[in-house]
């Protein structure tokens, strides 16, 4: 807590909370509330009578007819002399005592703001309007780490440089002098470029349209030109991160940044300046008429399409995996369509996306879900091993949405196809979007969807260094059967999309999710099949009433609600591993409802390090069974992880096994497979018969030929009720 800040809080509350319409939390920190609390405050001063938080053009007029410039002899009143001391202290200067003053103090914090800000030669001693209304929001004009990002002085001198250049224009406004590019220094990086090409106030809008384009193309740069020209060529090279001083002369160290910037972003690599350059300078999608060799699509490629894109000079094409459930919009890859892309001397490159277009969309179990489908829509499709899948984060995702929602998700997804697959990730999504979830390590390359120059994840943003593609602009191509809609994209080389297919597989009736209305109906028959095999809806075994309520048993209908609620993570698995996921749901529902007196004993025993190992978690799977499963699993090829040993995993193991129901129910599927083995039977997979089933089934209680024999009969019962109603739904649904 900043005491000054309190007491600048404690101001505004004491004399301006009756008037201004808001009390401050009085907790001594700076943020938007206080600010806003502020400037209503002026505006009260000021006589404005329509209060509001935004320091818009009334206020800034008002205040500029009042108080062009306000000093210790101009400040009207002491509450105005407190409300600029407060604001200083909110930014970080010293304010003096908050005392209605306006000393020494105040004038020389108000002339390091200026400096700070780049305008103290040009704004006179005073605090001007556009300075006040600088001060009084949370831009700051000194060096800042956000994260793990720290402030660039090189930015920094940009920042200031137009700043101080362009304050005295009507629609310029200070910027933000961090050393951080962003959406309002991209802004102002555009109005500088109109008001050097002469636009008059109110012209100048700062955005990328054809005036500006036009008055571009008559700018060309090269080696020995000097003046403004160069200035803004070098703030953009160092706004997009190159290698460069800020200087008003291009020399040969110019000349070396400018074609290295080509080079970077796929343009002719020449060192000197034309239009295209400035383009990708200045915004995300450049010039929109430069060729592209990549383009991704919703509409089928057939081989007229196909011809009609090779022949425009496309030689890659990005195609979604599948449809999104309870959309009309068909955009997924069509039986052999890959085979004609290939055909026709085309790869293709596979999206994956079903909604995405917000951020409520995303998180790490939805990610979860994702990379699961997209790993058997991608086989079924027939891409092979090495493919990369780009997911996608298809809206304007703020840098703390990216923190909640997208990079949680993504870590989900690269849990997932590193562990169940051979393919890479790739991300499709703003800038910002792409560079973070690759710094995070979550994907290798981006799709980056620079076509949405507004986003904010754009403006303000370097391409990502791994971009492999660069959406920049929707058009036709061909004519007649060969016109295709297609999203044009600059392609850097370092996705060359797949060439080769493996056998689609469309017709395997893989198992889909539960569907809603099965559920109770299920639920009650299982419950009527155990029943008649002696177990109760509660207790049983030997347990009294009070012995299971005090040891947290599970009924019959918790152990399958239980079981239904991750009913997804079963399908996924199912449908990756290409077996029934009433085989893996049974012995994990079976045991869940087993639970007795002894299990949390043996847990305990075994965290005490006085067992070596005990049966846990959902499965009730032993430390050393999990990892034989999954070391046969690895060396299958089925599984991506370093071999496990019981000497160094097991514990570990154990533990995640307790604690993490995934972890649990993908190791009961693993099991499965590995049973199956021990028992001399093949990988169980789509038509595995019902007395094979059984036999996998009591290979999971162990070897003890009696005991196992009962538990595949029992468990065989309760696979054999959800596989009928499984049945029912995957064929249609496939």
């Amino acid at each position: 807590m900043d005491e000054l800040v309190l007491r600048a809080q404690q101001f505004v509350n004491n004399t301006y909370s009756d008037v201004i319409g808001m009390t401050l939390e009085e907790n001594g920190q700076t943020g938007w509330a206080t600010m806003y609390a502020l400037t209503r405050a002026l505006q009260y001063e000021l006589g404005i009578t329509a209060l509001s938080n935004s320091f818009g053009p009334t206020t800034l007029s008002t205040l500029r007819a009042a108080y062009p410039s306000l000093t210790a002899a101009t400040v009207p009143s002491e509450n105005f002399a407190k409300i600029v001391q407060s604001a200083l202290y909110c930014k970080g200067y010293d304010g003096g005592d908050i005392d209605g003053v306006w000393g020494p103090r105040v004038t020389a914090s108000v002339t390091q703001l200026k400096q700070d800000m780049g305008v103290g030669n040009v704004e006179g001693t005073g605090l001007t309007p556009k300075v006040f209304k600088g001060l009084l929001n949370m831009d700051p004009y000194v060096l800042v780490t956000y994260g793990d990002r720290a402030g660039s002085s090189a930015v920094q001198t940009v920042q200031r440089w137009l700043n101080g250049r362009y304050i005295g224009r009507a629609d310029f406004f200070v910027i933000p002098c961090d050393g951080h590019h962003s959406r309002s220094v991209a802004k102002s990086m555009l109005y500088a470029i109109q008001y050097e090409l002469g636009m008059a106030d109110g012209t100048a809008n700062g955005v990328f349209g054809p005036g500006t384009q036009s008055g571009l193309r008559s700018h060309p740069l090269a080696s020995g030109d000097r003046g403004v020209w160069v200035s803004l060529l070098t703030a953009a090279l160092v706004l997009n991160d190159r290698p460069v001083v800020f200087t008003s002369s291009y020399d040969a160290q110019v000349a070396e940044a400018v074609a290295l910037f080509q080079s970077y972003v796929a343009l002719p690599q020449t060192g000197t300046v034309d239009f295209s350059t400035w383009a990708s300078l200045l915004v995300s999608y450049g010039d929109q008429s430069r060729p592209g060799t990549a383009c991704d699509c919703i509409t089928t490629v057939t081989p007229a399409r196909a011809q009609a894109l090779h022949d425009a000079g496309y030689r890659h094409v990005g195609r979604y995996l599948s449809n999104v459930a309870g959309s009309t919009l068909d955009k997924m890859i069509k039986p052999g369509e890959l085979d004609t892309i290939a055909a026709a001397g085309l790869s293709c490159f596979p999206i994956y996306q079903t909604w995405g277009g917000s951020a409520d969309y995303f998180s790490y179990s939805q990610g979860l879900h994702d990379a699961h489908d997209a790993i058997v829509w991608a086989r079924r499709h027939g891409f092979q091993d090495g493919a990369r899948i780009y997911f996608a984060v298809d809206f304007d995702a703020l840098d703390g949405e990216v923190t909640a929602s997208v990079l949680p998700h993504f870590r989900g997804v690269h849990h997932v196809i590193t562990t169940y697959s051979r393919y890479r990730i790739g991300v499709y999504g703003a800038r910002n979007v792409c560079r973070r979830v690759s710094d995070a390590g979550y994907a290798d390359a981006s799709f980056v969807s620079d076509m949405s120059s507004g986003f904010s994840g754009n403006l303000g943003y370097a391409l990502p260094a791994n971009w492999a593609f660069d959406q920049i602009a929707t058009l036709t191509v061909g004519s007649g059967e060969g016109a295709i809609e297609i999203d044009k994209n600059i392609a850097s080389g370092r996705d060359d999309g797949e060439r080769t297919f493996n056998p689609a597989s469309y017709t395997e009736a893989l198992d889909v999710d539960i569907v809603a209305a099965d559920h109770e109906a299920m639920k009650a028959e299982i419950r009527t099949y155990l029943e008649s095999i002696g177990v109760p809806e509660t207790g049983g075994d030997g347990w009294t009433d009070d012995d299971w309520g005090t040891l947290g048993g599970i009924s019959n209908s918790e152990a399958i609600d239980a079981v239904v609620s991750m009913d997804w993570l079963f399908t996924r698995l199912a449908r990756n591993l290409r077996l029934r996921k009433a085989l893996v749901q049974a012995p994990v529902l079976w045991e869940l409802r087993q639970f007795n007196p002894l299990d949390p004993i043996a847990d305990e025993a075994f965290k005490a390090g006085l067992k070596d190992d005990s049966s846990t978690g959902w499965g009730q799977i032993y430390g050393w069974v999990a990892i034989e499963a999954r070391n046969y699993c690895v060396e299958q090829g089925l599984l991506n992880e370093p071999l496990l040993t019981l000497e160094d995993d097991r514990s570990t193991v154990w533990t995640r096994l307790h604690e993490d129901p995934e972890y649990n129910i993908e190791t009961a599927a693993y099991l499965t497979v590995y049973n199956a083995f021990q028992i001399d039977l093949p990988r169980p997979g789509l038509d595995t018969s019902d007395s094979d089933s059984e036999r996998i089934i009591a290979r999971y209680n162990g070897t003890e030929e009696a005991v196992t024999e009962q538990y595949g009969r029992d468990v065989g019962g309760v696979y054999r009720v959800m596989e009928s109603y499984y049945a029912r739904h995957r064929a249609a649904a496939n």
